[in-house]
């Protein structure tokens, strides 16, 4: 898999400082009208000078007015890359700011983005998964990449696209399936999920693992986890060398700890020492949920008996600053002493 960063360059035969750059209201009706001009290069003008006026949210909330994102929805599927290539940057651009947000979810923008996943230009595509992962972030637009019938297709690119574009559409993906997972299920995210676990690059391991971390927390996730072996891969992930890592797979090992058979599992795979150092560990971002799994491992009669011989370790947590890792300690030291 390629490992070169997309470059975001235009081709040599296009000089972006002879874009015309327009500014105030009367401006933009021009460029609009500009961006509906048969003639190429007025069009590929027109998407520099925006592209520089989007940066504005003032600009970006008269775009919206005036009617731009029809008109930008139109040239998505332009037959010329420049065109493609400045159009998603300016749609990415409109959703750094909340209006550009709510005008793309209200004109239907994130469905008649879908048609880029497989466009040839490696900048389009990243641009178009800068912006699923910008709109996830926000409930309305997690629902319009389920509702668009995204999921699916999103899967199946982790297993071909880019590693920069990978991580985009790992956080898109953790956005939405907290809301639903059953097409990601029907499409193997599991399997998929399980083998970038092991991906050389700590950014796309951590955020493989936030994923199956959301998908664990429905029941039907959590069972899909168990019965595609997954537990094994993320016990062994807690003594990996990456901090965020290790939090990420410690997470994703609580939620699917919650069931009998993760918690079989979990400790058949020795997840039991590995939790114990994060326990031990004071700056480790893995701590509380260790201290949370372990408690799930004390339900388990040779789990509770095992950690009998390390209450110290969770004794030192009730002197922690952190309130809530107090509390979870507590917990888990009740779990571990008591008897049936």
């Amino acid at each position: 898999m390629a490992h070169a960063r997309i470059s975001a360059y235009l081709p040599p035969d296009i000089d972006p400082t002879k874009a015309a750059l327009a500014f105030g209201r009367r401006a933009l009706p021009k460029l609009n009208e500009e961006l509906q001009s048969p003639e190429l290069l007025t069009q590929q003008r027109a998407l520099m000078a925006l592209c520089d006026l989007a940066h504005d949210p003032e600009k970006v909330y008269q775009a919206v007015e005036i009617g731009f994102i029809d008109n930008l929805k139109a040239l998505l599927g332009h037959p010329d890359s420049v065109v493609r290539q400045k159009t998603t940057e300016v749609l990415y651009l409109m959703t750094m700011h909340s209006v550009g947000r709510q005008g793309l979810i209200q004109n239907g923008v994130i469905g008649a983005l879908g048609g880029l996943l497989d466009d040839p230009v490696d900048i389009c595509r990243k641009n178009t998964h800068q912006i699923f992962e910008m709109m996830a972030k926000l409930p309305e637009g997690a629902a319009g990449v389920l509702q668009a019938g995204l999921v699916a297709p999103l899967v199946l690119k982790l297993k071909t696209e880019l590693d920069e574009i990978l991580e985009l559409i790992l956080a898109t993906l953790s956005s939405c399936l907290r809301m639903e997972v059953s097409e990601a299920l029907a499409a193997g995210a599991v399997a998929v999920l399980k083998e970038k676990l092991t991906h050389p690059s700590a950014a796309i391991r951590s955020k493989a693992a936030l994923v199956l971390l959301d998908i664990s927390s429905h029941a039907e996730g959590k069972i899909a986890v168990y019965e595609e072996e997954v537990i094994p891969v993320l016990v062994s992930l807690l003594e990996d060398t990456d901090p965020e890592v290790q939090a990420s797979a410690t997470g994703a090992l609580m939620f699917a700890m919650v069931t009998p058979q993760g918690r079989c599992s979990a400790l058949a795979a020795g997840a039991m020492v590995p939790l114990l150092q994060l326990v031990s560990e004071r700056s480790s971002p893995a701590r509380l949920n260790a201290v949370k799994a372990l408690t799930l491992l004390a339900e388990l009669p040779e789990g509770r008996a095992a950690l009998l011989e390390h209450t110290d370790t969770l004794r030192r947590c009730l002197r922690d600053p952190r309130r809530v890792l107090r509390a979870a300690a507590r917990t888990a030291i009740t779990a571990i002493q008591w008897k049936p």
